[in-house]
């Protein structure tokens, strides 16, 4: 008969034995488990790439290939992950909290690569729309908002992460919100400008290198920033301005202008006679027809001046081009000036006659 010793050792080594088998075949089907996974997530893989590739043959653009290489190439890191977790939970199966903390993992890293998947699909399909305006505006604006989509795709991630993982969302709506009015009252004008920003470049009342005048401002659009643009002027200095004192204000652009519309006024003398009043508006007729670069509109006279018999001329010139309405306008007023000589025409000026009464002497 054994002695109770060598019973209870014998009866340790059973047990041992047991879960050293045990052991031996959990780890195996383990490993087992995890191979199967990885080998259906690479067919799983194969197959699909075969069944949509057919479907995309039958479109024109390349996006809907972008969208099925993306769904695509997501099934191998999700393959493994999915069987790295049933492998570990079959191995730990009698650990119940380490499977949870594993299963939270999991989801988190599976979570991972969708939204950055479907990230890249919404930026490559912005992209896309842009592509087919083929505006440099649009597109800025668009990759501008790139941020903001990836910041809202990857909230709502985080949001539905923590609900399916159990945590009470309660409290952090509560926390959010407050957060929301904080930043709301924070962000206000960065908001308010961004938005200004995106009414310029859809709405275009300017472009880069445009003249225009805004507040008393005069000079040319160097750069359309986020919150601000940068207008050189006529001096030469940088003046930044916000986008909304811009958006709000009165804008008079200059390059978007067809033609030049130009008013002067010229006074002769009081002594200029009838005829040659008559003969003044088909001068300057003729000389403004004769000017490549302008159109006549009309001359008149007008009225009786202090010191003057004063005539209204109007003409255009067919430019958006400051510098060259310039220079067509100074091209007439020196042939005004050449006819008018020739013609004994007398440009008037501010004169005062003085009339002095004498006592008589007796």
């Amino acid at each position: 008969m054994a002695s109770p010793v060598f019973q209870g050792n014998l009866k340790i080594n059973k047990d041992n034995l047991f879960y050293m088998k045990i052991f031996s075949e959990n780890f195996f089907f383990a490993i087992l488990i995890f191979f199967i996974g990885i080998i259906s997530s690479i067919f799983i893989s194969k197959i699909s790439k075969v069944f949509l590739n057919k479907i995309s043959k039958r479109t024109i653009n390349d996006f809907d290939d972008y969208i099925f290489n993306s769904i695509i190439n997501i099934f191998k890191p999700i393959g493994f992950l999915l069987s790295l977790y049933f492998a570990l939970e079959y191995y730990f199966q009698d650990n119940i909290t380490f499977i949870s903390i594993l299963l939270n993992i999991d989801k988190l890293l599976i979570l991972i690569i969708i939204i950055k998947a479907i990230n890249k699909i919404l930026i490559r399909s912005l992209r896309e729309s842009t592509q087919k305006i083929n505006d440099p505006s649009i597109i800025s604006m668009i990759s501008s908002l790139t941020p903001l989509v990836k910041a809202f795709t990857w909230t709502l991630g985080s949001i539905f992460y923590l609900q399916n993982i159990g945590v009470q969302m309660t409290a952090i709506w509560a926390l959010l919100s407050a957060g929301g009015i904080g930043a709301g009252l924070a962000l206000k004008d960065p908001v308010q400008e961004f938005f200004e920003y995106i009414t310029i470049l859809l709405d275009k009342p300017f472009q880069k290198g445009e003249f225009i005048k805004s507040e008393g401002v005069l000079g040319s659009i160097e750069r359309v920033g986020v919150r601000s643009s940068r207008i050189r002027s006529i001096n030469g200095e940088i003046i930044v301005m916000s986008n909304s004192s811009l958006t709000n204000g009165i804008i008079s652009n200059y390059a978007q202008m067809n033609k030049r519309r130009l008013v002067h006024k010229l006074g002769v003398v009081y002594g200029t006679s009838p005829e040659i009043m008559k003969k003044i508006p088909l001068i300057i007729e003729k000389i403004i027809k004769e000017a490549n670069n302008a159109s006549f509109d009309r001359c008149h006279f007008t009225d009786f001046g202090n010191f003057s018999l004063n005539f209204e001329l109007v003409y255009y010139i067919p430019t958006n081009n400051y510098l060259a309405a310039m220079e067509a306008q100074q091209y007439i007023n020196l042939r005004i000036m050449e006819e008018f000589k020739s013609n004994n025409i007398e440009f008037a000026f501010p004169t005062q006659t003085l009339h002095i009464e004498g006592s008589e002497t007796k």
